[in-house]
């Protein structure tokens, strides 16, 4: 698993049957900042994921890969390799946290 922000949506009218009514979102994975380990930033990368839970652009979610990414009960028979499976409220590290929703 891992964190990521939602930075975008892809929106694909041609695509196989099983995907219909799959929404599609752009993630940018979220690491750790080493210097400070005070706040989590993001790593450059871009993936395209399925969205499980209703997330929007800007909120931090948590994203499971290869074959996980098929056990939820909606894409359990989907040709998918990554799936959002959690809206993030607070990340704490150290006892400190790192990310709190809405801040």
């Amino acid at each position: 698993m891992f964190l990521a922000k939602v930075t975008g949506s892809v929106v694909s009218t041609q695509k196989v049957d099983a995907m219909v009514g799959q929404k599609l979102i752009v993630v940018e994975p979220l690491r750790l900042n080493d210097k400070t380990r005070a706040e989590l930033i993001g790593t450059g990368r871009t993936f395209i994921c399925v969205d499980t839970v209703g997330a929007g652009e800007g909120e931090t979610v948590l994203i499971v890969q290869g074959s996980s990414a098929r056990f939820t009960e909606q894409t359990k028979k989907l040709p998918v390799d990554a799936t959002i499976i959690g809206i993030v409220d607070q990340v704490n590290v150290g006892g400190a946290a790192v990310f709190k929703m809405g801040q």
